[in-house]
């Protein structure tokens, strides 16, 4: 997607102020990756490039949560995540209401047949663990001790000290996005994690424009008061970042886009 000049005031007018990166800053801030490695490192190696490219003063890279879950490699994700560092580059990683899951289930087995719904066996096989075959006490039961094995402790430590949210200039990001009516240094971690329909309908101006994940589209979406950069890459193959310049945005992608 070609870069957009002054792309609020041309879309909303001048009602709301026109959101701003710091002069000098390039700001990039990657989508769910769910599992997907492959396209995790695709992605960081055109985020790099750009950058050289762009030559900027200060770099940022910010990971918007949901590492875990769905695709094949979500181990290997953390462990890459854990070990991400850039000369000159400010890396910022953010918790999705995926990583709380498992650091949940770690403590309560029980959770097993709802966090399995929404990815959580590809996360155990990831960490060489046999999901549950039926949602017997006893089977749930051997996976989670298993897990509880195999999981690393730097792992946990990780995720466990995982942000909920970050700014800069006039952007706020959070995994799920914020809720509307609240100061944004009142929302809560629940929000931040889990929040959809009361988020994404509103048109309220938030005092930053909200930067997020967590519900997926085929596209990035661009409102007045956010910019969603879920594309559903475990399932699409399309991992996605924002590009933030001044007053200006711009997509990368590991497809065309």
């Amino acid at each position: 997607m070609a870069e957009q000049t002054n792309w609020f005031t041309r879309l909303f007018g001048t009602k709301r102020p026109r959101p701003q990166i710091p002069e000098g800053v390039c700001v990039y801030a990657i989508g769910d990756i769910h599992g997907r490695h492959d396209l995790m490192q695709v992605l960081l190696e055109k985020i790099w490039a750009d950058a050289e490219a762009q030559a900027c003063q200060r770099n940022m890279l910010i990971f918007l949560g949901d590492y875990v879950d769905r695709g094949p490699a979500s181990k290997q994700v953390i462990d890459h995540l854990i070990q991400l560092s850039r000369p000159g580059w400010d890396i910022v990683k953010l918790i999705g209401n995926h990583e709380y899951s498992v650091l949940e289930y770690l403590k309560n087995p029980e959770i097993y047949p709802s966090w399995r719904a929404y990815g959580g066996a590809e996360t155990l096989l990831s960490y060489g663990v046999k999901p549950p075959m039926f949602s017997d006490a006893k089977e749930i039961g051997r996976a989670h001790q298993e897990f509880i094995t195999k999981f690393p402790r730097e792992h946990f430590v990780f995720l466990s000290g995982l942000p909920y949210s970050h700014e800069i200039g006039g952007y706020f990001f959070a995994h799920a996005g914020i809720r509307p009516g609240i100061p944004l240094d009142e929302q809560v971690a629940e929000d931040l994690l889990w929040i959809r329909d009361d988020f994404l309908i509103s048109d309220q101006y938030f005092g930053k424009v909200i930067v997020h994940g967590h519900t997926p589209a085929e596209k990035p979406v661009i409102r007045s008061n956010r910019i969603g950069v879920d594309t559903g890459a475990y399932a699409t193959g399309h991992l996605t970042a924002v590009k933030l310049i001044e007053d200006r945005y711009t997509f990368l992608s590991t497809s065309d886009m």
